[in-house]
Formats: structure tokens, C-alpha cells, sequence
């Protein structure tokens, strides 16, 4: 009785020792609770970067959009120059995503809508919005 006595004490000791293994203690807790910052850590930064990487984009394309603008607003300006009866007269030139608005003095109708179509030819112009205002000269 005594043997099985023995064999039991052992095998109560063996189950014992197996269920403390199974209970984490500080070092598994330490480490688990690093491991959840780093991943929401890296879940941070993932989300930072995507953000960022956003803001460069929209970034870009606007500053391509302003050097488009700007270089329409050149041609224009060049094209109304080049034009017999234009050059001479003030109009101003203002573009917008491709969108190009024309405003001042002409002295005739027939100006305006000249001016209207030289712009209207220059390539990148999606639209012309023509506010020049004809005054006749005497």
C-alpha cells in the first residue's frame, strides 16, 4: 500500500507541476504585453505612413496642376500677344485646372470673341470664360 502510496504522491506532484507551467507568469506576461505594442505599434505607423503617403500624393497633384495652370496661362498669354489687333489691348489671364477666364477691355465684340477662340485653340484649355468687356474706342 505504501508503493501505491508513493506512486500517487508522485503522480499528484507531476500534475501539479504540469498545471503551474500552463499559468504564464511574469516574464510570459511582460512578453505578451510587448509584443501587443509592438503590433499596435506597427499598426500606427502602417497607418501614419498611409496617411502620409496620401498627403504626398494629393500634394503632387495639385503642384502638377498649378505648373499646368501657370503654363496654359503662359501659352495664352503668348497667343493673344501674337495676334494681330490683341496684343495691344489689356486683357488678363487667370486659369484654374484648365479652366481659363479672360477679363479686361476690347474694343470690339469682334476682339472678344477673337480672344475667345485664340484661347479656346491653346492646348490644355478646357474651358474659356470669357468676361472682357467690349468698349468701343472713338
Amino acid at each position: 500500500m505504501q508503493g501505491n502510496f508513493k506512486l500517487i504522491a508522485i503522480a499528484l506532484l507531476i500534475a501539479a507541476g504540469l498545471s503551474a507551467c500552463d499559468k504564464p507568469g511574469p516574464a510570459e506576461k511582460a512578453g505578451k504585453q510587448i509584443d501587443q505594442a509592438a503590433s499596435e505599434a506597427g499598426k500606427k505607423i502602417d497607418e501614419t505612413v498611409d496617411k502620409a503617403e496620401k498627403i504626398a500624393s494629393e500634394q503632387s497633384a495639385k503642384t502638377v496642376q498649378d505648373v499646368d495652370d501657370t503654363e496654359i496661362t503662359t501659352k495664352v498669354k503668348a497667343a493673344i500677344f501674337a495676334e494681330p489687333g490683341l496684343k495691344t489691348l489689356q486683357i488678363s489671364v487667370d486659369t484654374v485646372k484648365g479652366v481659363v477666364t479672360l477679363s479686361g477691355t476690347v474694343d470690339s465684340q469682334a476682339r472678344s470673341d477673337r480672344a475667345k477662340a485664340v484661347t479656346g485653340a491653346v492646348a490644355g484649355v478646357k474651358e474659356v470664360i470669357n468676361k472682357l468687356v467690349a468698349i468701343p474706342t472713338k
